[in-house]
C-alpha cells in the first residue's frame, strides 16, 4: 500500500501540460466505453516549474491555459479511530 501523493508530483513537477480533445469521443456501442481517435489526449508532459512549460508550449505552436494548483487539505487520522465509540456511521465488517 502505498499512501504518497503521485510520484512526479511528489518529486517537484508541479505542472502538467496536457492537449485539449480535439474530437469528440463516442461510446462503444458494444462495451459503452468512451472512444475516440485523438491519440494526443494521452500525451501528459510534466514540468518542475511554470517557466519550463511555458517555454516547450511556446517554442512547439501549443496554446494553453495556466491553472493553478489545487491545494489539499489533509486531515490526520489514526488507525484507532476505526474502533473509536464516537465514530460516525455504522460499523461494518
Amino acid at each position: 500500500m502505498q499512501s504518497g501523493r503521485k510520484g512526479k508530483i511528489s518529486r517537484g513537477c508541479e505542472w502538467v501540460l496536457t492537449y485539449a480533445r480535439q474530437s469528440a469521443a463516442t461510446p462503444d456501442r458494444l462495451m459503452g466505453w468512451q472512444s475516440s481517435s485523438d491519440t494526443a489526449r494521452q500525451v501528459r508532459m510534466y514540468f518542475p516549474n511554470l517557466e519550463s512549460a511555458i517555454a516547450y508550449a511556446d517554442s512547439h505552436n501549443i496554446d494553453y491555459v495556466i491553472q493553478q494548483p489545487k491545494s489539499r487539505r489533509v486531515k490526520p487520522k489514526a488507525y484507532a479511530d476505526n474502533f473509536a465509540f464516537s465514530r460516525n456511521g455504522a460499523w461494518t465488517h
